[in-house]
């Protein structure tokens, strides 16, 4: 395996800071202490983390600052309960909450900014939510909260509420800025300021980042390009306050998918010709696509576009107090997103010369580079999907909320609306090329055969397979759901909570149908002179029709919860919740059962917890056994030929967070850590498969889902400006398919992260390294193409190689 370490940069960048600067103040390299931490997320009303009957994890802004995550996904690692897949990049990434699963994204948990969503279903077809969420300094905290209420205070969200809140100007102005730079061609800056137009009053906080990179896995151009900008103006009056705000995102960001790897017993290792840590199909010499359609006209895509979201968000939040202690609170926002979606699908494993040619039918062959058109012999050859999706999105929202406290507690009841749509687009073809990791498009021909003979070519200037899928659907969502919440003291100590959400949400769509065909007869031709009769890339190419299948789908269902808190002093709780909640049939489930929805369910939920909180200025430590189980399980992977799995099962998990922190030795070392035990098992999951075979998956591992990992992150303040630390993240075993076969174990495997910091007054300079030893980590394996035909090679997708950062932050 190419080795490349990180230590001599990190050495130098050190040894520059260490003789031209100094670090953190004292204030900021102590973590602010969980026993004073107010919580909103999943709670009636602002309340102590140790009187909260949530298991809920929360992180200010110093805090992100130190660990300064690559992604939003880096950040929520840091999460017990959260099993979360970062190898997809910035953006793109997938997480499952308490052993839930799912075809990835963030099924079962709301992704919030401000307590509202940051889109209303964070699980649609190539819209991961975090494809619309960044993390910069425009972040006040974040609160992530896993099971409990979060089915009563957000919709399809039983697995957990993840909200970022924003910071708002005081009466102090106050700002940052930060210029970041690093091993990939990282340049960065962000900026954030915030104070007052009007003492008292009026308030304003503005800010947001550009970033330009080539990306820790080479891809030949730039692989993350754009940025944000957010702002709110906020205005206090005597019983109240009134709030807008805008967010402006345009990013583009490369999206990795998985690679070959050879098995070596109970190991991956490296295929040859292709670097795990840095390299990628992803690369710019297959990056234009353009090919002409049946129906008309050419399609055009460039793979530097990647994932590109152009996003428009408006919003407002309005507090009053209505008197004999009734408060109103509304929130609005409105969402509109345009985007286009550009990625590199791996389509099986790699195939030797001759065994890609003979499943073309083919005993003569002949390899050529589209480039140049030199004849090539290579060792092996890779088909890969060209997926182009684009995707028109909406989302209004509204949240009314009324507030009664009285002596021994208080009742909040709302109501929320949510009017969504999402219209895509996909056309997708194959292309040819060498399976390197900076692969070539190759061309293949039968040379026994004349360039004007029927069938001579397998290829169109590398493409094999002519935009064979194409799809034009659209869902839309109306979503009417009440709730109420409790919470009631008994004693000073002993509070209980309950609250329902009753749901009344509509779901329609249409998606159109397709036909087959060719451009033998368009007139046009493969090189100048010979027709498309030439080759077969475009035999079977799809052209939308116009017969429309609509579909129709609603909604009636009740969400409830029951939790007792019980603070036996201040510094120690006990807690115990029962949850019930549900998930709506995702897009994909829909789109396969159009002509009979009958077959798909809402997915239920019900979960237990029990949980221990220990709280005070130098120990931390909350621990939360739980057990759950599902319902109307669906799963949705979409195949690289275009079709989709349709299976339903049921599932149950019992596992234990744990979560804690300390600070010893007067301050100088501190350690967070976090870690998961579970043991996610299929129930009643047997059927038949679409070859009508039969499968028996009960009580098989639920796949994807690791028994155990953890995080643990030990930091040294050497002396008051000076800080370092090392990080370390495990990722147990993990099945990559229901069947639990050997042939498809994801490895557990070891991450190390390291980073320093120092501090000049109010100048603070840092170095951060992720990955440092260059750990081929697996996170997931290729679910579009799990069966690799007996073949050592295995497909899946590694974490990022090691890479460094090197960022200088000014507060003012």
């Amino acid at each position: 395996m190419k080795k490349k370490s990180i230590f001599l940069i990190a050495a130098t960048a050190t040894l520059y800071f260490n003789n031209a600067y100094a670090q953190e103040t004292p204030q900021d390299s102590v973590k602010v202490s969980s026993i004073d931490q107010i919580v909103i997320t999943g709670n009636s009303n602002p309340k102590k983390k140790i009187e909260s009957s949530t298991a809920i994890s929360t992180f200010n802004a110093k805090e992100i600052q130190k660990q300064n995550p690559i992604s939003a996904a880096a950040l929520l690692q840091r999460v017990p309960g959260f099993a979360v897949e970062t190898s997809g990049g910035e953006v793109g990434n997938n997480l499952f909450a308490r052993g839930i699963p799912s075809a990835g994204a963030y099924e079962f948990v709301q992704v919030q900014e401000d307590g509202l969503p940051v889109f209303e279903d964070g699980a649609l077809q190539f819209a991961n939510a975090d494809n619309f969420f960044r993390v910069d300094n425009t972040v006040s905290r974040l609160e992530a909260l896993r099971g409990g209420s979060g089915s009563i205070y957000a919709t399809n969200s039983p697995g957990g509420l993840i909200n970022f809140i924003s910071k708002e100007g005081t009466n102090d102005f106050k700002g940052t800025a930060k210029l970041e730079t690093g091993t990939y061609g990282l340049m960065r800056t962000d900026l954030n300021l915030g104070g007052a137009l009007v003492k008292d009053k009026l308030f304003f906080n503005v800010g947001g980042f550009f970033r330009t990179d080539s990306g820790i896995r080479k891809t030949g151009f730039r692989a993350n390009n754009g940025g944000q900008i957010r702002m709110n103006l906020k205005y206090v009056f005597d019983k109240g306050y009134a709030k807008v705000y805008y967010k402006k995102l345009d990013d583009r960001n490369t999206f990795y998918l998985p690679v070959p790897l050879l098995q070596d017993g109970d190991k991956l290792k490296e295929f040859p010709g292709f670097d795990a840590n840095y390299g990628t199909y992803s690369y710019r010499a297959i990056g234009q696509l353009t090919i002409p359609q049946a129906g008309g006209g050419f399609f055009s895509r460039d793979l530097e576009n990647g994932i590109h979201p152009k996003m428009d968000v408006l919003g407002a939040e309005f507090k009053y107090d209505l008197g004999n202690n009734f408060t109103v609170v509304n929130k609005t926002r409105y969402t509109n997103i345009d985007m286009n979606y550009t990625g590199i699908f791996p389509a099986g494993a790699p195939k030797t010369a001759a065994e890609f040619a003979k499943g073309m039918g083919m005993t003569n062959y002949q390899y050529s580079l589209v480039s140049n058109g030199a004849v090539v012999d290579p060792a092996y050859v890779q088909k890969l999907g060209f997926w182009a999706i684009d995707k028109q999105m909406n989302n209004f929202v509204n949240d009314l909320q009324f507030n009664y406290k009285f002596d021994k507690g208080n009742v909040t009841a709302g109501f929320y609306k949510s009017n969504w749509k999402s219209h895509q687009y996909w056309n997708w073809s194959n292309i040819l090329t060498t399976a390197t990791d900076r692969p070539q498009l190759l061309n293949l021909v039968d040379p026994s055969l004349n360039p004007s003979d029927t069938g001579y070519s397998k290829t169109y200037n590398g493409v094999t397979d002519m935009s064979f899928l194409i799809r034009d659907s659209q869902i839309q969502g109306s979503l009417n759901d009440l709730y109420v919440n409790v919470d009631y003291t008994i004693t000073d100590g002993w509070s209980v909570n309950g609250g329902m959400r009753y749901s009344r949400d509509y779901y329609k769509g249409y998606g159109v149908n397709t036909t087959t065909a060719n451009l033998n007869n368009s007139g046009l031709t493969v090189d100048g002179t010979h027709s498309f009769a030439t080759t077969t890339a475009d035999d079977n190419m799809a052209v939308l029709g116009n017969r429309y299948t609509y579909w129709y789908y609603d909604v009636n269902k009740v969400s409830y919860t029951l939790a007792s808190n019980y603070k036996i002093n201040r510094e120690n709780a006990l807690y115990a919740r029962f949850s019930h909640g549900f998930r709506s049939p995702n897009e994909e489930a829909y789109y396969n059962n159009m002509s009979d929805l009958s077959q798909i369910k809402p997915v239920q939920t019900n979960q237990l917890e029990i949980g221990y909180k220990y709280y005070s200025r130098t120990f931390d430590i909350a621990v939360i056994p739980f057990y759950s189980t599902l319902k109307n399980l669906s799963f949705t992977d979409v195949f690289s030929d275009g079709t989709s799995e349709n299976k339903f099962a049921n599932t149950t998990n019992l596992g234990v967070e744990i979560e804690g922190y300390t600070r010893l030795f007067n301050n100088i070392l501190e350690v967070t850590f976090n870690g998961t035990i579970q043991n996610p098992k299929y129930k009643d999951f047997r059927g038949r498969n679409p070859d009508g075979s039969s499968f028996d998956y009960d009580g098989n591992t639920v796949r994807r889902m690791p028994k155990f990992y953890f995080n643990i992150s030990p930091a040294v303040n050497i002396t008051k400006e000076w800080r370092a630390y090392v990080s370390m993240n495990y990722y147990g075993k993990r099945f990559q398919n229901e069947g639990n076969t050997e042939d498809n174990i994801l490895p557990s495997f070891t991450e190390f992260g390291a980073g320093m910091s120092y501090q000049l007054g109010k100048i603070r300079f840092a170095v951060d390294g992720t990955n440092i030893f260059n750990t081929i980590g697996i996170t997931e394996g290729d679910p579009r193409s799990q069966t690799m035909g007996g073949s050592n090679i295995r497909m899946a997708r590694p974490i990022m190689g090691a890479a460094a950062r090197a960022s200088i932050t000014l507060d003012f």
